[in-house]
Order: structure tokens, then C-alpha cells, then sequence
């Protein structure tokens, strides 16, 4: 007992790595925060159209959930590179990988945008065969859509910005656009100081000019201060053998994985518009109030993968393993207080809502399921994205992550939806299974340690 006691106190009384873990993981937590609040509005905001119309813009944002994911796996193999050369000062190589990433981002927003400029209609099909939801959510699709190469270019500069330590600056950027996104909502949505009332269509092109002052701004910033990542095109192309190997490497098995989980993920979606827009709305409202939680851990697997890429890029393999430990632990304790958290305060949060009465008790259930996972999610988050990846253990996490949606996640959200006919959150219940399955396999590679390797002495 005074061991684990002993584990659970090491990562707070170790003042040194505290400071490492607290300079890029509150601000990466708190551009999160910043990102989830505006979610937040938004859906408050376009909730007081109707529950039709938060399932329609929530279910077409899962064509831009999916994207997101395909680059944010393009931007975490990047940053796991990125974070390992800037632990050996290889410059050169941190241009040369963001050249990489953006040519792949933009490429791949190509893939989403012309099918819902297309047929957007056909798009929001998949998701759900409410005629009204479908009109409400095609119209939403063909405006929002036209963002996704701007984010593209947005989360790359993000990525490697917070690789060289410069976490600060995106959070000064999010600030900025938030304020626009938020005041254009309000604006467009409704119809404020003479616009036209867009209604959901507002929403959509509030976003679209919101990411495009985000990528302009974030441009500006790292070529007026000459950082690091400020490169000329030349400098962004022409990639060495040895380079393309480790890239395609590491990264491609991260891209892989946010892919399929992503798709995986949207694929419960599918399950649950079947299910009525009132479990629709539930599930968009609570995981909404979840993503307030869930930035802890995504600012500190950020602050993992970073932190361990530049000790095992500087040689300091040994260190890496102890601080990963530090890491890990320090997650079970914030996994805890964040559930009791979220438990006593979730009524307050379902109150900024317009909800029935039903749909509230729904989203209520919803949360308190995702608490009693919490735990097991959260660890997956620290332990998949920020440790195994730090070290180049890409192929393992890929396995881990889309093993779990697809064996389990999927299966048990169809099962659960169309042949039991369950109501929304035990449905939940079913799908968040994959995470304790997922959390045992991941546990067992991080005891093994194979996921430590020094890979910027490779190119």
C-alpha cells in the first residue's frame, strides 16, 4: 500500500517534470477548453431551433469529425518526428516533415470536401432517414465543408508549433477566432444588427470564416517572429530516402489510426440516427459536456508524447520510461477528480440547454455512463497517444485503437440500437466496453517497453 502510495505521490512531488508537463499541457488543455466552449455555444445557440436541428448539424459535423481525426493522426506522426528532431535540434528535418503533413492534409481535404459539395444530401443519408434532419444538415454540410482545407493547414502549424515548445501561441490564436466564431453565430444565426436569420447555415458559415482567420493569423505570427518553422517552400520539399522511410513509418500507421478509429466512431452514428432524433440530440448534447472534461487529456497527451519525444530524441531513454510512469499516474488522479466533477455539475450544464424533459434525463444517463469509463478512457488517451507514440510504437496503437471500435465498439452499437432496441445509454454503455478491452492490451505494451526508441539517430 505505501508503494502505490509512493506512485501515486511521485509525479507531484517531482517539481522538474511537473514544469515539463504543466508548460505544454495547460495550454494545449486550454486551446481545447477554448474549442469545446465554442462547440458548447454553438449547440446552445442552434438548440433553440429544435432538437431536429442539433441532430442535423450534430450528425453532418461527423463528416468533418472523421477529416479532423485523419489529420490530427497526420499531425501526431508528424509531432512524434518533429518532437524527437527538436530534441536533437534537426531543423532541417522539422521543416521537411511539416512539408509532408501539409501536402497530406490538403490532399485529404479534397476527399471530403467534393462529396459534400456534391451530394450532401446523399452524405447525410448514411447517417440518418430523417427527410427533415437530412435537408437541415445538407445545407449546413456544403458551407462547413468548404473549412476543412483551411483546419488542414491550421492543426499542422499547431502540431509544430507545440513540437518546438510553443504551445502558447496557439492558444492566443484560438482566443481570437473563438471571439469571431462566437459573435458571427450569434450574428448569422439569428439575424442580429441586420444580417439575415441563416439559422443553421449561419452556424456553418460563421465556422468557415473562423478557420480561415485562424490559419492567417497563425501564418503572420510565424514569419513576422522568424521562428523556427517559418520555412521557405524550398525547404518543405525534397525528402531523403531515409527520411520518407521514417516518416512513412511512423506516421503512417498513426494516420491509419485515427482514420479508421475515427470512421469507426462515425459509424456509431449511424446507429444511433436510427434511433430518433431525440437520442440523437441526447448523445450530441452530453458528449458535447463530456469534451469539457476530456481536454484535460488531450492537453496531456500532448504534453506526454512531446515531453518523452524530446528525452528519447536527446538519448535520455531511461528517463522517458520514468517520466512516462509519472505520466500515467498523474492521469489516474485527474481522471478522478474530473468524474466527481462532472457529476455534481451535469445538471447544471444540461440546464443551459432546450431540451424535454426526456432528452435531458437521456443526456443525464449518458453522462454518468461516460464517468463510470472515464478512467479507462482517459488512460487510453494518455498511454496510446502520448506514450507508445512518443517512441515510434505506432503500429501497436493502430492495432489497439481500431481492434477496439471495430471488434467491439461497432458490433455492440448496432446490436444494442437496431436489435435490442435499447434506449441511448445503455446503447452507450455497449460502445464504451472497447475502452476497458483496449486500456488491458495497451497496459500490457507499456509494461513490455518496446515502445522506447531513439528515432531521430535513424535519419
Amino acid at each position: 500500500m505505501y508503494k502505490l502510495l509512493e506512485k501515486i505521490r511521485s509525479p507531484f512531488c517531482d517539481r522538474v517534470f511537473l514544469r515539463k508537463a504543466v508548460v505544454i499541457a495547460l495550454p494545449v488543455a486550454l486551446q481545447g477548453f477554448l474549442n469545446t466552449v465554442v462547440n458548447l455555444v454553438d449547440t446552445v445557440m442552434i438548440g433553440t431551433l429544435g432538437e431536429s436541428t442539433i441532430s442535423a448539424v450534430g450528425l453532418a459535423n461527423k463528416v468533418f469529425f472523421v477529416f479532423s481525426l485523419l489529420v490530427f493522426g497526420c499531425c501526431s506522426g508528424v509531432g512524434v518526428l518533429a518532437s524527437q528532431f527538436w530534441g536533437n535540434r534537426d531543423t532541417k528535418n522539422i521543416k521537411k516533415v511539416m512539408g509532408l503533413a501539409l501536402l497530406i492534409g490538403l490532399v485529404s481535404s479534397a476527399f471530403f470536401v467534393i462529396p459534400s459539395l456534391l451530394c450532401p444530401d446523399l452524405v447525410m443519408n448514411i447517417f440518418t432517414n430523417s427527410e427533415g434532419t437530412i435537408a437541415i444538415g445538407a445545407k449546413y454540410l456544403v458551407i462547413a465543408a468548404l473549412s476543412y482545407p483551411f483546419t488542414a493547414v491550421s492543426n499542422v502549424l499547431v502540431a509544430m508549433l507545440r513540437s518546438v515548445g510553443k504551445a502558447k501561441i496557439p492558444v492566443a490564436t484560438s482566443l481570437l477566432t473563438i471571439l469571431i466564431n462566437v459573435v458571427l453565430n450569434y450574428i448569422l444565426i439569428f439575424g442580429k444588427f441586420g444580417a439575415p436569420a441563416l439559422g443553421a447555415e449561419g452556424a456553418a458559415l460563421a465556422t468557415l470564416v473562423a478557420r480561415i482567420c485562424e490559419m492567417l493569423i497563425l501564418i503572420v505570427i510565424i514569419y513576422l517572429r522568424k521562428m523556427v518553422i517559418a520555412a521557405k517552400p524550398k525547404e518543405l520539399f525534397g525528402y531523403s530516402k531515409k527520411l520518407l522511410v521514417e516518416f512513412f513509418r511512423t506516421a503512417a500507421p498513426v494516420i491509419a489510426n485515427e482514420f479508421m478509429w475515427g470512421l469507426g466512431v462515425t459509424i456509431y452514428s449511424v446507429a444511433y440516427g436510427r434511433m430518433g432524433d431525440g437520442a440523437v440530440a441526447a448523445i450530441t448534447v452530453a458528449q458535447t459536456l463530456q469534451d469539457l472534461v476530456l481536454v484535460l487529456f488531450q492537453g496531456l497527451s500532448a504534453a506526454t508524447a512531446i515531453v518523452l519525444g524530446n528525452e528519447m530524441g536527446a538519448g535520455r531513454l531511461e528517463l522517458a520510461k520514468e517520466d512516462a510512469g509519472k505520466f500515467l499516474w498523474l492521469q489516474f488522479v485527474i481522471s478522478i477528480f474530473a468524474g466527481i466533477f462532472l457529476y455534481l455539475m451535469r445538471w447544471q450544464f444540461i440546464g443551459i440547454y432546450s431540451l424535454t424533459p426526456e432528452v435531458a434525463q437521456a443526456v443525464n444517463l449518458c453522462i454518468i455512463v461516460f464517468i463510470l469509463y472515464l478512467p479507462a478512457k482517459s488512460y487510453n488517451y494518455i498511454n496510446i497517444v502520448g506514450v507508445l507514440r512518443s517512441g515510434g510504437d505506432t503500429t501497436v496503437c493502430l492495432i489497439l485503437d481500431t481492434a477496439g471500435v471495430w471488434l467491439i465498439g461497432v458490433p455492440f452499437a448496432f446490436l444494442g440500437a437496431l436489435v435490442f432496441h435499447f434506449p441511448i445509454h445503455i446503447v452507450y454503455a455497449m460502445v464504451l466496453f472497447e475502452e476497458a478491452v483496449k486500456m488491458v492490451g495497451g497496459f500490457w505494451r507499456y509494461r513490455s517497453g518496446k515502445w522506447v526508441n531513439n528515432l531521430a539517430i535513424k535519419v
